[in-house]
């Protein structure tokens, strides 16, 4: 995957990030993109607001893109590694490809992906590793809470 594309579409994701962060919730951001790029549907971590400890970002993007008849050839962009809950569900699924801000302050499940065919393309955004580590600082407990440490 181009690199351009790549950080034009984790925008979205970095933007939903901010978005769960103003709402006081953990700054994690997604987005799906189909396979001519068209943005189905992107979304944030809602487990604080929501009370929900199912709504994660990659989970919010998925929901929010509808019923399709096949995600084969899409792309999840997600802001942080996604989480074994957010992998098993890229694999359920089918998709292709997970662009991923950052795995500095997390190393979710993408290795495991990488391992079951899945293209992984990991950014080192910078920004999405200050945000996660400026959270975590401010918030440990709510972090320990969040990656089930």
């Amino acid at each position: 995957m181009d690199q351009a594309q790549a950080r034009e579409w984790l925008a979205t994701a970095v933007a939903e990030a901010r978005a769960g962060l103003a709402e006081g919730g953990v700054p994690i951001g997604a987005a799906l993109h189909g396979p001519d790029g068209t943005l189905l549907g992107r979304g944030h971590n809602r487990r604080v607001q929501d009370g929900d400890p199912s709504a994660h970002a990659e989970t919010a993007a998925f929901r929010a893109a509808g019923r399709q008849r096949t995600y084969r050839g899409t792309t999840m962009v997600t802001t942080l590694s996604p989480c074994w809950y957010c992998s098993g569900l890229v694999r359920q699924f089918g998709i292709s490809r997970v662009v991923i801000g950052e795995a500095d302050t997390f190393h979710g499940g993408h290795d495991w992906l990488a391992a079951h065919g899945v293209e992984i393309v990991l950014l080192d955004d910078p920004e999405c590793v200050a945000m996660m580590r400026a959270f975590i600082e401010s918030d440990p407990e709510l972090w320990h809470e969040d990656i089930g440490a």
